[in-house]
């Protein structure tokens, strides 16, 4: 059969740097897993009960393609936290936070308009933009990982449609205070584009409180705000998330949505609606553990590598170089010989090759073994 028979865009696409890696840990013993994004906590009780006690009621229908309206109510409330205004006609819910960039892109995008990609990324953007027909613009943000107004501005003779953002920032953990993102803000007015910013860390911040760019003067008609409940309450099983943005894009969002999906798993909208209503002291547990295993684990890392202190998420991104090794030789060499598992960093844009993402969403005994074994590795080379 001809090669044609695949879509092109899909047939240029790379897999994914974190998938690919992943497939050597298949049949290995003894892995401390550091790669996988995923919280190891269960879903709060509460949150469980909710989704059980539904079940039994015997809700198990379709919703509105928007979602249930009680909870998109409970989000547009639970937004102002971070400083946006909006109404229930402002939201809907999306499978994940995933199918939420995907119908971000798919609905504003042309075939060759550009997106501004700050690097390193979380892997969906650039795939996802590539798809949508965008031609993607990747920027370099090592070795601070800030996106900047100067980086920005120099692209405003370039007819930019959207700048992606994602703070706090997978794979780095790095975020950025309120200043930062009025700098930010002002470059996208002289662009004159759009913000698509994936704000799926923002309960898990640590220094500082986090603070959406939607919520400045002018910047929610230019917005779109992906949230969930996946890694603050996590929920990742349930593929619950979020859309908040101006009527128009939403509208169009939807569109795309009502034919692809449908409408999100009603069960995981009612322990959605649950979390926002009852979950916030176990959301402060976790990330108060998260914060304890944060401060352990960087500490411990500075004494091996350069390590930029995460401000949120619960990811840190240390450069290997040191080693002699780039992010993927030292990352197979410590899966290999320690077996610990950790991301190479070029899996989220070229700038991050001589580093790697270690995610301290595991036990604080596995992440002291861990890092034990990282440093027996980096005695020995």
């Amino acid at each position: 059969m001809s090669r044609d028979v695949i879509n092109r865009r899909v047939r240029e696409l790379k897999p994914s740097g974190i998938r690919r890696f992943f497939e050597l840990i298949i049949g290995r013993e003894d892995v401390i897993s550091l790669g996988v994004g995923e919280p190891d906590f269960s879903v709060p009780w509460r949150i469980r009960e909710e989704m059980i006690y539904s079940l039994e009621k015997g809700i198990t229908s379709y919703t509105s393609n928007y979602g249930l309206l009680e909870l998109r109510e409970a989000i547009a409330e639970y937004y102002r936290k971070f400083g946006v205004e909006s109404t229930h006609d402002n939201v809907f819910i999306t499978t994940g936070v995933s199918e939420g960039i995907d119908l971000a892109l798919r609905a504003v995008i042309n075939p060759g308009d550009r997106v501004l990609v700050p690097e390193p990324t979380y892997v969906s953007y650039r795939p996802l933009a590539h798809i949508a027909g965008a031609e993607v613009i990747p920027i370099p943000t090592d070795p601070e990982f800030k996106i900047t107004y100067d980086d920005l501005v120099r692209f405003r003779n370039e007819k930019i449609k959207a700048v992606m953002l994602n703070y706090p920032n997978n794979p780095t953990g790095v975020s950025l205070r309120k200043r930062e993102i009025e700098e930010i803000a002002d470059a996208v007015n002289e662009l004159d584009c759009l913000v698509i910013s994936d704000e799926i860390y923002a309960e898990l911040s640590y220094n500082f409180r986090h603070f959406s760019i939607a919520a400045l003067d002018g910047m929610f008609e230019r917005t779109i705000v992906l949230n969930g409940f996946s890694k603050g309450f996590a929920m990742t099983g349930m593929r619950v998330g979020y859309v908040i943005a101006p009527e128009e894009i939403l509208d169009a969002m939807v569109k795309i949505h009502q034919y692809s999906m449908l409408c999100a798993p009603v069960t995981a909208q009612i322990g959605a609606l649950e979390a926002l209503k009852n979950g916030e002291e176990e959301l402060e547990r976790m990330r108060s553990e998260y914060m304890r295993r944060r401060n352990f684990f960087v500490r411990r890392l500075r004494e091996l590598f350069d390590v930029v202190m995460p401000d949120g998420a619960f990811y840190a991104f240390p450069n290997v170089s040191s080693t002699g090794l780039n992010g993927e030789e030292f990352a197979e060499k410590l899966l290999i010989e320690k077996n610990v598992a950790v991301v190479p960093g070029d899996a989220f844009g070229e700038c991050g090759g001589n580093y790697v993402r270690c995610a301290y969403a595991v036990s604080m005994e596995k992440l002291k073994i861990a890092v034990e074994r990282m440093e027996e590795l980096v005695n020995s080379s």
